[in-house]
């Protein structure tokens, strides 16, 4: 079915517009992306197959991507009458997108639409909880606490000075109480004890709902054509059944930018751990409390019933915990390791038993929390209530936290005590005694694969996956292996904008070492980056495959040498980011080691970075346990786990790795990788085929 005229003319000429504005020229990259975009939108609206609503579009670095899909999908979106949700897999695109290129483009084309940004609770000021720490703080001061309960807050160095400075400026309203348009560094500690999540809000029953920042910043959301969201935040909100936080899947189009992220976000939101001695103490925290609250509401006869309805279960729960751990603690002894991994996921019945009768108690447990929590809900309504109201909320709050916590902990023993459904991908269990002897059960799925496709894929209106590093190997696989996108979808691999073999010099020098032997590979290392760095003009970028190979580099290096160093995990991102560009712009040459996290999402345009040096190929650490499972999944399956992951994976991170050299038109450097399996494996010539075009030594 072709575009309809109007909106055709209405993408071309928002194209032309904006060009003209910004005196660009046209990208054939980029008009493939629009038109793969529009069109796989506009068939949508006729086509009901699953495979209809997913379209996957890897677009090379340069192609331009953020201004295709919005010049595709606003319009689209508009006319079928749906909510486009942009969703990046980082804060940065999230500020960019929102601080610049919207903005930008409906300035460029003069197209009118509403956007806002998205964002959970817990990125902003509650009042309440304000409110509270400013009385514990003053509280503090005179040797009086009014709560005893997980909610108090116990000032730290600098927090009363830093209470004092965000209420007032929240008050006076040079602030909107979103955490990250605060200039100043927060402590974690003093945040969690300022926002709140959705068990512990009050919602329209909180007195001071007419201030709360989070709703005010929720009414922009409900009115917007666009929202800017993070990936974080759609799956929390899939959790929540969908339509809580943002639209439901069924009136949204989504664009997931970043998209290699994606199947990892899911991931982290379908685990579930928990720290036996921790889990034991706040049970017995819980129980002394809920003892304490039950004399309190002695008033209201109900409540108070309710209150001490929840010791049994957790007594119950704390005595179990204290009668596996010897079962647990016994397994690592004789695996003579610090962690055991169920093989396949199968749990002995020895564990299985008692799991079985912990989930049982804390979904009792769970239940009892629900009934407290919503009779406490309902006396919030009340006007009047036998108990002042700020112990009544402290109540409401330290019982929706505590139900959080219980309901993750109930869900990760029920996954030890059932086995897993026939046709979805496996859990990988396991237990390990971590650095301070606190035993942790973890369990965490090999593939979120499943789990989209039925909550997401299959509710959308439409979805569009994006990112310069989507294939893997030249391949779609891994995505759908790791996202589930249905078989069928639409892929599209578009050439990045770059001129990649003019531009870029890639090598890979006569006396590199195969990075599988580690001694060896680090001497070699030590031995070559004095001469490949000792010349350089401009920025070096030299990343590492794990932390102590770089540091054993580092310790190598000559003096002169290591002084020009900024190391990842020495100072916060931004302030290297910031030292290495004030030396780059002072005409001094800057180098930082970095690991993993360096090889995507860091931008060093021009001068900044003109050579990238890749120690080793970036495999996967082999003991992960999640990785383990994911190997053995695919190894039942009769698949060949090495290519389907550890290769893969390494494609992937390889070229994201690349990635870091040209961000500009203009860019120009060389890429350095000292590691010989890319010209001694014949994998590697698998790998060396998936990079851009570069010119090659």
């Amino acid at each position: 079915m072709a575009l309809a005229a109007e909106l055709k003319e209405q993408i071309q000429a928002g194209y032309r517009a904006f060009l003209a504005r910004r005196g660009l020229r046209p990208r054939a990259g980029q008009r493939q992306m629009i038109a793969a975009i529009a069109g796989f939108l506009d068939a949508r609206e006729d086509n009901p197959e699953p495979e209809a609503r997913v379209c996957a579009v890897e677009a090379g670095t340069g192609t331009g991507k953020t201004l295709a899909y919005l010049l595709a999908a606003l319009p689209l979106a508009r006319a079928q009458g749906k909510k486009l949700v942009i969703a990046t897999g980082t804060v940065a695109l999230q500020a960019q997108l929102v601080d610049r290129d919207i903005p930008d483009l409906l300035a460029a084309t003069g197209w009118e639409y509403q956007f806002a940004l998205a964002k959970g609770r817990g990125r902003y000021l509650c009042p309440l909880r304000l409110e509270q720490c400013e009385a514990q703080t003053s509280q503090a001061r005179g040797g009086q606490f009014l709560f005893e309960d997980e909610l108090a807050f116990v000032p730290g160095a600098g927090d009363e000075r830093r209470i004092e400075a965000l209420g007032r400026a929240w008050r006076e309203g040079e602030w909107d109480g979103d955490r990250d348009r605060w200039e100043q560094t927060l402590p974690d500690s003093l945040w969690r004890a300022l926002s709140i999540d959705g068990r512990q809000c009050g919602g329209r029953r909180c007195r001071l709902i007419a201030t709360c920042c989070y709703y005010r910043a929720r009414s922009t959301v409900d009115a917007a054509d666009c929202i800017v969201a993070n990936q974080d935040l759609v799956m929390a909100d899939l959790a929540l059944g969908g339509g809580v936080v943002l639209p439901a899947p069924e009136e949204t189009i989504y664009v997931f930018d970043e998209a290699h992220r994606l199947g990892d976000t899911a991931l982290a939101h379908f685990g579930a751990q928990c720290g036996l001695e921790a889990t034991g103490d706040w049970l017995e925290r819980l129980e002394t409390q809920s003892v304490r609250n039950a004399a309190r509401l002695a008033v209201a006869p109900d409540e108070a019933a309710r209150a001490q309805a929840l010791v049994a279960p957790a007594a119950a729960a704390a005595l179990l915990l204290r009668q596996i751990m010897p079962l647990l603690a016994l397994l690592l002894a004789d695996a003579g390791n610090s962690r055991h991994r169920f093989a396949s996921g199968l749990v002995p019945d020895s564990l299985r038993v008692p799991s079985g009768e912990l989930a049982a108690c804390f979904g009792s447990l769970v239940q009892n929390l629900e009934r407290c929590r919503e009779g406490l809900e309902a006396a919030l309504e009340k006007t009047e209530f036998p108990l002042p109201r700020p112990e009544l909320e402290a109540h409401f709050q330290a019982v929706g936290q505590w139900l959080g916590r219980a309901e993750g902990i109930a869900r990760l023993w029920r996954a030890m005590a059932e086995p897993d459904l026939p046709a979805a991908p496996p859990l990988a269990r396991w237990v390990a005694r971590e650095a301070n002897g606190e035993l942790r059960v973890v369990i965490a799925p090999v593939s979120a694969g499943h789990t989209l496709a039925a909550q997401l894929w299959s509710r959308c209106h439409a979805a569009v996956l994006t990112s310069a590093t989507l294939r893997s190997l030249g391949s779609f696989d891994r995505l759908r292996l790791d996202t589930g996108i249905p078989e069928g979808s639409a892929t599209h691999a578009l050439a990045g904008g770059f001129d990649y073999r003019r531009r870029a010099v890639l090598a890979i020098p006569a006396g590199a070492v195969e990075g599988g032997d580690n001694e060896a590979h680090t001497a070699a290392v030590s031995a070559q980056l004095p001469a490949l760095l000792g010349v350089e003009s401009g920025g070096s970028l030299v990343l590492f495959a794990s932390r102590q190979q770089l540091e054993r580099v580092r310790e190598a290096l000559p003096a002169a040498l290591a002084e020009r160093l900024l190391v990842q995990g020495e100072l916060p991102v931004a302030e290297i980011i910031a030292r290495h560009r004030a030396r780059i712009d002072g005409g001094e040459h800057s180098v930082i080691f970095g690991l993993a996290s360096f090889a995507e999402g860091i931008d060093l345009p021009g001068d900044y970075c003109r050579h990238v040096i890749i120690a080793k190929l970036p495999f996967a650490v082999p003991d992960d346990p999640v990785q383990e499972a994911r190997a053995e999944w695919i190894q039942a399956g009769g698949g060949n786990a090495f290519r389907t992951l550890s290769l893969a994976d390494a494609c992937l991170r390889l070229v994201q790795a690349c990635g870091r050299l040209l961000r500009t038109d203009e860019d120009s450097g060389r890429i350095t990788i000292l590691d010989r399996r890319l010209i001694s494996k014949s994998y590697g010539r698998e790998l060396l085929a998936a990079l851009p075009p570069f010119g090659r030594e």
